[in-house]
């Protein structure tokens, strides 16, 4: 059950009523362009193989069908009764676990804006966090009423263009009131509180995100965000199921595979552009990131259907 009170049976309607709007928007493909820019919509007609990719901040909710995420060594599953939060850019592996012709996996996301959180804490009066514990950045809630009616309302606009620019901002910043005042509010509210070490490491993992072809210093990069090095190690694995180290080289080879498949690079040229000094050692780490060497795995990518 979604949630204990009575209205049960009006959850599962407007479920139903979200879960047909968003299958009409997707009929003509995967992926449904839309007009609100922070607002995707997808559909899947089968299961799909592990994939890596880098979450942003953002709620992602399934609608049919079923998808498994994993951060490091955690898994998070979830479906029509579960949501997925992410509160910081998480490098993961996502796949899609339920779906097939005839019930194809439809989702959407909807990308969080960090900035209107912190806005929001304050007009709404919510209490900064107590603990300055840093958890992780990803965790799965409990889908309410209120945040599907949010969602059926911001999905109707689509039909009003003429709404959109008005009415847009304010329903979403009800998805965000929403989602600071649910089961997993306090992980956004770790990452908006200024001065909390949570918010120091998301803007830590920014810095990382511009900054991945130069040279990792912790000793400089933790005094530049007022931590010692093993607190900031800490918070930052504690947050990302990863070290500083391991998040670059995440970042590091995921580019280096874009620019080869994209802009048909040669290794030796990606490797560089990256940041990477020895071919061979970024052979090596690529080989263990994706399970075969560059050469290989960009044919094998290529050769895949579109």
């Amino acid at each position: 059950m979604v949630e204990q009170s009575g209205s049960v049976e009006l959850i599962e309607q407007d479920l139903a009523d979200l879960k047909d709007r968003v299958a009409q928007l997707t009929q003509d493909g995967e992926q449904a362009p839309s007009a609100i820019p922070a607002l995707s919509l997808y559909r899947k007609s089968g299961p799909t193989e592990p994939v890596g990719g880098l979450y942003e901040p953002s709620i992602c909710m399934v609608l049919q069908g079923a998808k498994r995420v994993m951060l490091g060594r955690d898994v998070y599953v979830y479906d029509a009764q579960r949501y997925l939060i992410t509160s910081t850019h998480l490098p993961t592996d996502f796949q899609i676990i339920e779906a097939s012709p005839q019930r194809p996996y439809l989702g959407l996301k909807l990308v969080l804006d960090l900035r209107e959180v912190s806005q929001l804490m304050v007009d709404s009066r919510l209490p900064a966090p107590r603990s300055r514990k840093s958890g992780r950045g990803m965790a799965i809630g409990v889908t309410t009423a209120p945040l599907i009616q949010s969602f059926v309302r911001l999905l109707s606009l689509l039909d009003a263009p003429q709404d959109l620019p008005i009415l847009a901002p304010l329903i979403q910043r009800e998805i965000t009131y929403r989602l600071l005042v649910g089961d997993q509010g306090m992980r956004l509210r770790h990452i908006a509180s200024m001065g909390s070490q949570s918010h120091q490491i998301a803007r830590s993992i920014e810095w990382l995100k511009e900054h991945f072809r130069q040279p990792l210093r912790i000793e400089s990069l933790s005094r530049q965000f007022d931590m010692s090095p093993s607190t900031f190690h800490n918070h930052f694995r504690a947050m990302t199921a990863m070290s500083p180290l391991q998040y670059q080289k995440w970042l590091r080879l995921h580019e280096a595979r874009r620019l080869m498949l994209a802009e048909d690079q040669d290794a030796s040229t990606a490797a560089f552009n990256v940041g990477y000094e020895s071919p061979s050692q970024f052979s090596r780490e690529y080989s263990r990131l994706f399970g075969a060497p560059p050469l290989r795995d960009i044919v094998r990518l290529r050769n895949l259907p579109a």
